[in-house]
């Protein structure tokens, strides 16, 4: 198998390294950066527990390949935290109680963190479908859409 030198820009840290031409992008995150908020669920594309930003939009990072982020930015939910203070749209999930047992959630705020740059004051309509490629088998969603909402008035009021 053919390996490959790849330079990524990831939270702000440009990282290199020489990786196998097939590994994916969630891979490289968890195993070789232990960016372990990266999950890994369906591997598939379909439920968006490992969902990352590159170049500042959503990507499934389970099939996308290392290589093919060579030059990009990425961000992880690592990326958005704001020292050791939580981010406006984490805040939300914990006061909205918009999580249970979290292993969706960071593909969750990192479609969140997108819908919100692309659409800062959504309705209620295109929140839900923001976040239609998100699957959480815990809770109903009704939370979540809730987070969002406070994730708006957090981010509109600077707190």
């Amino acid at each position: 198998m053919s390996h490959h030198l790849v330079t990524i820009n990831v939270n702000g840290i440009k990282r290199s390294d020489t990786v196998p031409a097939r590994l994916t992008l969630a891979d490289f995150l968890r195993e070789r950066l232990d960016l372990t908020a990266t999950h890994l669920a369906c591997e598939h594309g379909v439920c968006g527990a490992c969902t990352v930003l590159v170049n500042g939009e959503t990507a499934r990072s389970c099939l996308l390949f290392t290589v093919q982020a060579d030059g990009a930015e990425v961000t992880t939910l690592e990326g958005l935290s704001e020292g050791s203070e939580l981010g406006p749209i984490e805040q939300a999930f914990w006061e909205k109680h918009g999580m249970q047992c979290g292993f969706c959630t960071p593909g969750f705020v990192l479609t969140i963190f997108e819908l919100l740059d692309d659409n800062p004051n959504p309705t209620r309509e295109e929140i839900i479908e923001g976040l239609g490629g998100n699957l959480c088998r815990c809770t109903g969603y009704v939370k979540i859409v809730e987070a969002v909402e406070e994730a708006v008035t957090r981010r509109g009021d600077g707190t």
